[in-house]
């Protein structure tokens, strides 16, 4: 099978920035000690004010004269205790510079991604404040939680170091790798024999560049057959982060390989030789195990160690290369049987923009998580047929055979809520037309979907065809609303599926106001209220252009080049289209929008989870890319972006049935939960796979659906937290060194199920590693109950895994929602009863105790609306105590959202749903013995307590007991209590 082409994208030595901080780096190792940073700050200039410390650092250009350039900095301590330090360059901030080719473009350093990136958690600390007795030539800030969190400025050689505690978590500038280019006149060399040496060039004096440094890439570069006209020279910036102590670092996705990131100076020994890269590209067939680009950018990096998480966070759109490397701390050689900390350093380098970080210090996963969910938003609460199973394939052909899919899958009694459309549908690839011939009827197709409350997603990317005539092209060619060429006097035109085409700017407001109006039903015609959209090839991907995408010096609204906004690109698509259907109902109007939008892209940066779903790209039908699907799912959602998922079955390629039904298992537990493929490959709706692999997959999807009000209760809480809605071992354990680099396994939300889906062929079991912890909570198998259980260190436990089975646990001390009875699609559940899981250790229970032992919620809205915003909405605290009482409380912290009209008109509409089973995994013996027969039950009702009877089994050795109460009919938005005491 084919791979990806290496040779149509960069590497770090073909690319001049990089290589010329690579270089840099090389050279202060070389140089060891004696290696000093050219930056320091002017401690005159420094100042303190309303938790903002602002000064000037100065980058020495010549040590003999003296000459320096200026670069403003401000640290802002923020009331979440997380820091903001950004660097800028005195100069180009105020326009003192000379364009080359007189370029019609910003003098600045790109400063405009906090409008479309930051979305709140800003506010200053009201606690920062200066410490009084720093140390000569250092300034001292504490802030933070009752001020335990100290930034220690060294001001010459400039180094920034943060400490939590009096601990040192993260250091800036700690190797002397800051680096900021500065702008200088391009000047043409005389030749060796006409230099007396009185035409030293500004180049030359540069103290911190090599000196066989190839300066040609300064003002251009080519690449795959395009020059780059580098107008503005020369702007990379880079710093270095230093995490002393912290062995394993995370994020910076998206890229095909482990979650916990490799060194990258090398190669060998599990080593990259390249550093990881950001720069969002269409890479089809992509590698696995690689630090090479993909589809998505978030200059997020996390760091873990036993009890302690850190997180640095730098907002820059250009793009990026990180290098990470470890270090040893030297032992005592008296002290035996120790060994030295590992220290894990990163090297990070982008293109243009400006030093712009975030530092964030914890000390938990959870606070990390929230404090980036401030800053970038949080992720969107989907309609729930989003978190549904979802049917795609490119592409079906034909309204009929869309009509007919739709149909079998009732036939075969296989749930599922979204059928999807590739670019066939279009007529001659023009979006918002169809095709005439092939969808003649896209109104009734849509009608027949909505009978079962089905939708359709239909795939609209950012290139308009050139052609004139058609109406869409002819708008966005009078209106002006195209990206233009580096003279900015024309649209750009490249080519894409359509032929010739124009890009879209979204960086203008007037072309997002034009978007808009194009998906207004009387515009889009064909479509309707379960109509949804497919953002696609966002990076932008251009199949003529330099590294698959667009030349780097083109220019976008405002007079930015691409290169200094390129991984925000997709975001501003997708936001575009956001946008169009949350007004689509009631544009003309102005209107509140009411219907939560859905919409799938694939190329992404920091907030663009604020807008909606992504997933891996165009994966293969190997098990290899199975295994490699979990790590960047996982790696996305630590990094802010959990609505993320994998083409299930791979997209290039025929999966084998025992493939396709592993992978569906898997899917299962995506957050996003669709099957796709190429065009090119044989048709594998689930109802077209043999027997018994047929059943297996059936069976995964309806799990799926079983647990759907508890997937929906962890989007809402990621949706109100930002934390991940599926969570690797070290998220959930931070305690826990044994689970640090594991990212094969994982846990929903907070309901105790770890689930670890196989991904080798004919393997019928697999190794579950528990958490150490000094009191170990019991697992139980989902299906059998069978009990396990590791010791205090923790440890694997071999978990049988025959092909009808997903390997899934339930950890003791959770409870969460389901709903069983099978339905065609998850509207068509609406009004179906909840069952709730109990799981627990029969080890914690008391006669009369009130002791908590299992705990969950449940979250519950119109699942379509944003009715939920203003209180419609039902949202459950249950807890089980050891003296054996289950509770369920409401949620809600506000009370004025709890007492509301909203709410209230919310809960009589919804007061026929109710519990109708309750299961309780792991009780305690003395329930086995034929006494245990009954419960009681109260609800706020005022009508007493009424007794239900409870059906308890007795285990065996390998499994728990379990107790099972039958239709108590508890409402499930009141107060109720059940006591099996």
């Amino acid at each position: 099978m084919a791979t990806v082409d290496r040779g149509r994208f960069k590497t770090c030595e073909q690319s001049g920035f990089c290589t010329r901080n690579r270089n840099l780096a090389a050279q202060a190792s070389a140089y060891g000690s004696g290696w000093s940073s050219p930056y320091a700050l002017d401690a005159t200039s420094i100042s303190f004010k309303d938790g903002i410390l602002s000064g000037t650092i100065l980058k020495t250009i010549d040590k003999n004269s003296g000459e320096t350039k200026r670069l403003p900095l401000t640290i802002s301590f923020l009331e979440s205790g997380a820091a903001r330090v950004v660097v800028d360059e005195e100069a180009r901030k105020n326009g003192d510079i000379t364009l080359r080719h007189d370029a019609p473009i910003k003098k600045q350093r790109y400063n405009g991604l906090e409008d479309w990136v930051i979305a709140g958690g800003l506010k200053k600390s009201r606690g920062a404040a200066l410490v009084k007795d720093a140390e000569m030539g250092t300034t001292r800030v504490t802030f933070g939680k009752d001020g335990k969190h100290e930034a220690v400025i060294q001001h010459g050689p400039f180094k920034l170091e943060f400490k939590r505690d009096g601990e040192t978590q993260i250091v800036m500038n700690e190797g002397g790798l800051m680096n900021m280019e500065h702008w200088r006149p391009k000047v043409e060399k005389k030749k060796e024999n006409e230099d007396n040496g009185e035409n030293k060039s500004e180049e030359d004096k540069e103290q911190n560049l090599p000196q066989d440094d190839d300066e040609m890439t300064w003002w251009e570069e080519g690449f795959g057959g395009a020059t780059d006209s580098k107008p503005r020279g020369p702007e990379s910036v880079a710093m270095d982060f230093t995490f002393p102590g912290y062995e394993h670092v995370y994020g910076v996705p998206e890229h095909a390989g482990p979650m916990n990131l490799k060194e990258t100076k090398g190669g060998g020994d599990g080593k990259y030789d390249q550093p990881y890269r950001l720069y969002n590209s269409d890479i089809f067939e992509h590698e696995l195990d690689s630090p090479m680009t993909l589809y998505g950018t978030i200059p997020f990096m996390q760091a873990q160690k036993k009890g302690s998480t850190v997180g640095v966070f730098w907002l820059n759109a250009a793009e990026l290369w990180v290098d990470v490397y470890k270090s040893k701390e030297s032992t005592n050689p008296l002290s035996l049987g120790t060994s030295g900390a590992t220290s894990t350093h990163s090297h990070w380098f982008f293109e243009s923009g400006l030093i712009d970080v975030f530092v964030m210090l914890g000390p938990t996963p959870r606070d990390v998580s929230t404090t980036y969910g401030e800053l970038t938003g949080y992720t969107q609460l989907p309609q729930q047929f989003a978190i549904a199973y979802h049917q795609c394939r490119w592409n079906y052909v034909t309204d009929q055979d869309v009509r007919d899919v739709d149909r079998k899958f009732d036939r075969h009694d296989i749930p599922y809520d979204v059928i999807w459309l590739d670019i066939d549908y279009l007529d001659d690839k023009q979006y918002f037309v169809w095709n005439p011939l092939t969808f003649s009827d896209p109104l009734g197709m849509q009608k027949q979907l909505d009978e079962h409350s089905r939708k359709l997603v239909a795939i609209i990317d950012p290139h308009i065809k050139r052609k004139e005539g058609y109406y869409v092209h002819d708008e966005i060619k009078s209106k002006d609303l195209a990206v233009k060429g580096s003279r900015a006097d024309e649209p750009w035109e490249g080519h894409c599926w359509p032929g010739a085409s124009y890009w879209i700017d979204c960086f203008n407001p007037a072309a997002i106001e034009w978007w808009k109006s194009l998906f207004q039903y009387d515009r889009f015609k064909g479509s309707m209220h379960n109509t949804f959209i497919w953002n696609d090839m966002n990076e932008p991907s251009v199949m003529n252009g330099p590294e698959h995408t667009m030349p780097r010096d083109n220019v976008h609204h405002g007079g930015w080049e691409h290169r200094d906004i390129h991984n925000l690109n997709g975001l501003t698509f997708h936001n575009a289209t956001y946008q169009a259907l949350a007004t689509r109902e009631d544009l003309k109007n102005h209107k509140t929008p009411t219907i939560r939008p859905f919409i799938l892209t694939r190329s992404f940066y920091a907030g663009s989870q604020r807008l909606g779903a992504m997933w891996t790209g165009d994966n293969q039908a190997k098990w290899s890319h199975l295994a490699a699907a979990l790590p960047m799912i996982l790696n996305n959602g630590i990094s802010g972006y959990p609505f993320s998922g994998a083409d299930v079955g791979g997209f290039m390629g025929n999966p084998s049935p025992e493939l396709l039904a592993r992978w569906y298992q898997a899917g299962s537990f995506y957050p996003f939960f669709r099957a796709h493929a190429h065009i090119d490959t044989k048709r594998r709706e689930p109802y077209l796979i043999q027997e018994p692999h047929k059943r297996y997959i059936a069976q995964a999807i309806r799990l799926r659906y079983s647990l759907l009000p508890a997937w929906y209760t962890a989007f809402h809480t990621a949706s109100i937290e930002g934390i991940p809605i599926v969570r690797p071992m070290w998220w959930q354990h931070p305690s826990d060194e044994q689970g640090f680099a594991l990212d094969d396994q994982m846990y929903l939300g907070d309901t105790g199920l770890l689930v670890k889906p196989v991904t080798e062929e004919r393997k019928e079991s697999v190794d579950i590693h528990l958490p150490a912890e000094a009191t170990p909570a019991p697992y139980y198998d989902y299906f059998t109950f069978t009990k396990y259980r590791a010791s205090a260190k923790g440890g694997k436990v071999s978990v049988p895994a025959p092909m009808d089975t997903l390997p899934l646990l339930m950890r003791a001390g959770h409870i969460f929602p389901r709903r069983d009875r099978p339905r065609r699609s998850s509207g068509l559940m609406a009004n179906d009863p909840f069952t709730l899981v109990i799981n627990l250790d029969p080890a914690k229970f008391s006669d009369d105790s009130a002791t908590r032992i299992a705990e969950g919620s449940l979250y519950h809205d119109d699942g379509e609306s944003y009715s939920y915003e203003k209180g419609a909405r039902i949202h459950r605290q249950f807890t089980f105590t050891a003296g054996g009482l289950l509770r369920s409380e409401d949620a809600e912290s506000d009370a004025t959202v709890a007492n509301g009209k909203a709410k209230k008109e919310y809960l009589s509409k919804t007061d026929h749903l109710f519990v109708e089973k309750v299961v309780l995994v792991g009780v305690p013996d003395s329930w086995t013995d034929g006494s245990k027969n009954s419960v009681k039950v109260r609800e706020d009702s005022g009508k007493g307590k009424v007794e239900e009877k409870v059906d308890v089994q007795k285990g065996t050795d390998k499994t728990a007991n379990w107790a099972v109460v039958k239709l108590p009919r508890v409402k499930i938005g009141r107060d109720w209590e059940i006591a099996f005491s």
